[in-house]
């Protein structure tokens, strides 16, 4: 490839070293980039509230993809700049569908930032996420709100977040696609029987394709890295998809070139030929 005009990466499992760090590594290549007047765009399952967390110490001020595709964001303006949600009554046909599909499962939903209700946002100014009695956190860090059924249902989402402590995340998501037949897009960023569910479509190759779009970057120029199979349909549309060696199997069939892992700084590594 040659020198890409936009560099997208995932986070978790891909950017961030195993034990949730930027190395100085990566944050000297990430640096190079941007000095270089070019476009570095996190491309995420994480929602807005959890980007900064990683923006902030990367210094970055543009557009993110964030929740898999559902919602652009401007880290720099703190806003969201484009989105793509679950509508109230969708949510409430997939939750009848996934009970039968899926008996036990647990529901979440992620909000989107500066939601139409203020109940749950008045300490949390980058949406919200609500969860039913019985949901339990695939990440250990999560944080939410308790609601019921009805009112985690009853207004616009970002995603929908279904999980189930008995089962791996492919199985689920195998599950789920029999029973929803494309009305909503799944996918996971985790094995630990967690999926996710977006507005149908929706996935970060749309979000990224948007942003590329947005700043006049053809698709061939786009380099983009990713690990997990929320990253597939990025590395597939980007000009050139970069797996991580830690990545899912699929990812890495898929994948234009696979790199080190990210406990070995492979998004440096590949970044570092231009930068």
């Amino acid at each position: 490839m040659r020198k890409p005009l936009l560099v997208a990466s995932d986070v978790d499992g891909t950017l961030i070293d195993p034990l949730d760090r930027l190395t100085e590594r990566t944050r000297r290549a990430v640096a190079a980039v941007r000095a270089a007047g070019i476009p570095f765009v996190l491309s995420t399952g994480r929602p807005p509230r959890w980007v900064h967390l990683v923006s902030d110490e990367l210094e970055l001020d543009g557009y993110a993809v964030t929740a898999n595709g559902a919602l652009v964001y401007d880290v720099g303006q703190r806003q969201v700049v484009r989105s793509w949600l679950l509508e109230p009554v969708l949510l409430g046909d997939v939750a009848t569908a996934l009970a039968r599909a899926i008996p036990g499962c647990a529901l979440a939903v992620e909000r989107p930032p500066n939601g139409d209700e203020p109940t749950f946002l008045p300490d949390q100014p980058y949406g919200a996420f609500l969860s039913e009695h019985g949901y339990t956190h695939a990440w250990p860090e999560s944080q939410s709100v308790e609601a019921s059924r009805a009112e985690i249902l009853g207004h616009p989402a970002i995603k929908l977040l279904v999980r189930h402590e008995g089962m791996n995340s492919s199985a689920m998501a195998v599950a789920a696609e029999a029973a929803l037949a494309g009305a909503v897009g799944i996918t996971f960023s985790t094995s630990a029987g967690l999926i996710e569910l977006a507005s149908p479509g929706i996935t970060k190759a749309t979000g990224l394709a948007w942003v590329s779009e947005r700043l006049g970057v053809a698709q061939a120029d786009v380099i983009a890295f990713g690990d997990m199979a929320n990253d597939l349909e990025m590395i597939e549309w980007a000009g050139h998809g970069v797996a991580m060696a830690n990545a899912h199997p699929e990812l890495i069939a898929l994948a234009d070139e696979v790199t080190a892992s990210n406990a070995e700084d492979g998004v440096a590594a590949v970044l570092e030929r231009w930068f």
